[in-house]
């Protein structure tokens, strides 16, 4: 029958669809999997699979960040990091933004006291040319900012670098005469900076600065020279800013290996004075002297030597003979010319001072005492050349009126007899001669007794000696003894002076 409730029915079958692999059936939900294809049975299973393994992945990473955060702050526990548990940044600590660092601490006040020491590592060189000297040092202040104070339970300092030098108040010390320097930046700025609690600073630097020195070379090389790096505020006057030695003459401390080839580091000291500025008042300097004393072994060597050994080669010439002209003249130009190198080669290392150095007297004696060998020579030379004219024409008046045969007057050059002597003697005692002609036979008088005199003599000894005293003149017997007398004598007064 077809009624409504059949009617119903059989809509409700024909509308009865699976739902999640279920459906309503005869008053019961039935499954219709028999109903669903094999391939979506496999892709429900796979979607199962996956959301099994990603809910796996899940517990696991949130086991793994626990333990993580244990060990973490194990470590945090053991190694306790200062940073972590102050709040804020260092710069909030020490207030720097809450105060203005443009002044000086205690603005208005007395002068703000400034320590300084100082502890020289190298004195690298001394150029007596530019009349400077650079060094090596670490540079260290010492003041009270109590604008940088802050609390502390265990009473410890914090030490910063150079970043934090640009924010806060520092001295503004400068060297005095200095030509350059700089601070030391490998590998970062070599600037510490040391804040106590109680508003102590200690600020220290490592600087290579190259400052004047006035060296006196009067006395070069026998000299002594004291130079001076000096230290002063620029800005600030005395009023504000007293800098003074933190421990007297203990502030200046230096490197036991500190050596320098031309000096002797003899010692260092610290001294302080007020500076006084006509435009802008008096400043406190602080000095830091030290005493060089030169090596003069170098010099010895290099300069004192060499010109001495020239002043006694030039002495050799007096024992030469005087008729060796090339010989004489080549010695005594030689000697010349090397002294004249000596100086120039002195003076180039020298600054252009306007005084005389003890080493230009020494160069300039010596210089002075070759040259005169060189006159010397000249002088014998002269002088022989006078001697030889008058002897040809005493020759010559002889041969006229002695009525000496040419042999014997040939003789009067040296070789001859005593009795040709005692001839030439009894003529000139029985002739009246004029004066002029007396001086001339007086001279070939003397020359023929002192050829007697050395004729008398036998042997090669003998012989030798002869040919010695006919080929010297009188000026160089003289000279081989006053030359090296007069030399030794400046030699003694010399290095009594200056020693």
């Amino acid at each position: 029958m077809h009624g409504p409730g059949g009617t119903s029915d059989s809509m409700f079958k024909a509308g009865c669809t699976c739902f999640a692999g279920v459906y309503w059936r005869e008053g019961r939900w039935t499954s219709c999997s028999h109903r669903m294809p094999y391939i979506v049975k496999l892709l429900l299973l796979m979607f199962c699979l996956v959301l099994l393994g990603e809910s796996k992945k899940h517990r696991r990473k949130r086991w793994t960040g626990q333990i993580e955060v244990q060990k973490t702050s194990h470590i945090y526990k053991k190694n306790h990091d200062v940073t972590k548990i102050r709040k804020g940044k260092t710069e909030q600590l020490l207030r720097v933004e809450d105060h203005d660092f443009a002044m000086r601490p205690a603005f208005g006040g007395p002068a703000i006291p400034v320590g300084v020491d100082v502890q020289v590592e190298s004195l690298d060189t001394i150029s007596e040319v530019d009349m400077d000297f650079t060094m090596t040092l670490y540079l260290r202040h010492y003041w009270k900012d109590e604008r940088l104070a802050f609390p502390s339970r265990t009473n410890k300092s914090m030490t910063f670098d150079g970043r934090l030098v640009k924010k806060i108040w520092v001295p503004d010390v400068f060297f005095v005469h200095s030509k350059r320097s700089f601070i030391h930046d490998t590998t970062t700025d070599n600037i510490m900076l040391r804040v106590f609690p109680d508003g102590h600073v200690l600020y220290s630097m490592r600087i290579t600065v190259t400052a004047m020195c006035n060296m006196d070379f009067s006395r070069f090389p026998l000299d002594s020279q004291t130079c001076s790096l000096e230290l002063e505020s620029y800005a600030y006057t005395d009023e504000d800013l007293m800098l003074y030695w933190k421990n007297g003459n203990e502030s200046l401390k230096t490197d036991e290996k500190i050596s320098l080839s031309q000096f002797l580091i003899q010692k260092f000291h610290t001294t302080s004075r007020l500076a006084f500025y006509s435009s802008t008042g008096w400043y406190n300097r602080l000095y830091i002297s030290f005493t060089l004393r030169r090596h003069i072994f170098f010099f010895l060597l290099q300069t004192y030597f060499p010109a001495t050994l020239m002043v006694m080669l030039s002495w050799v010439s007096f024992w030469i003979d005087r008729r060796a002209v090339p010989a004489r003249v080549s010695l005594g130009i030689t000697t010349v010319l090397t002294m004249s190198t000596i100086i120039t080669g002195v003076n180039a290392s020298m600054p252009r001072v306007s005084y005389i150095k003890a080493v230009d007297i020494y160069l300039w004696v010596s210089f002075v005492f070759v040259f005169l060998s060189v006159i010397e020579y000249a002088a014998v030379n002269y002088l022989t050349t006078v001697q030889e004219r008058k002897q040809r024409k005493l020759r010559k008046k002889f041969s006229c009126t002695c009525g000496l045969s040419s042999t014997k007057t040939v003789l009067l050059d040296g070789t001859y007899s005593e009795s040709d002597v005692s001839s030439l003697e009894r003529y000139a005692r029985g002739q009246i001669v004029t004066e002029e002609d007396r001086q001339d036979k007086m001279v070939i008088h003397m020359t023929m007794n002192n050829e007697s005199i050395s004729s008398r003599k036998s042997g090669l000894k003998g012989y030798m000696s002869l040919c010695i005293i006919q080929n010297t003149h009188v000026i160089d017997n003289y000279s081989r003894l006053i030359f090296p007398g007069t030399y030794i004598f400046f030699n003694l007064v010399y290095w009594s002076v200056f020693c």
